[in-house]
């Protein structure tokens, strides 16, 4: 599955490093939990958790309906 996720997270990284940041994959749990790490200017950003929920999680879920969230680490 983390071959998965990491083809659904390359979909979604050329918007983010269009805004100079960027996403990490951490970790992919037994129980659909995906841990990501926000790089450069998403790291710092106010905007960041939206970032987080509405558009990686959402690509993500929808690439991969197994998982269950997304998460900061």
């Amino acid at each position: 599955m983390k071959e998965k996720v990491q083809e659904a997270l390359d979909k979604i990284r050329p918007a983010l490093q269009r805004d100079g940041g960027d996403v990490e994959l951490i970790e992919v749990t037994e129980d659909g939990v995906v841990k990501v790490r926000l790089q450069g200017a998403c790291g710092g950003c106010p905007m960041s958790q939206m970032t987080l929920k509405m558009g990686i999680e959402k690509v993500v879920k929808q690439a991969i309906p197994e998982v269950k969230s997304v998460e900061a680490v």
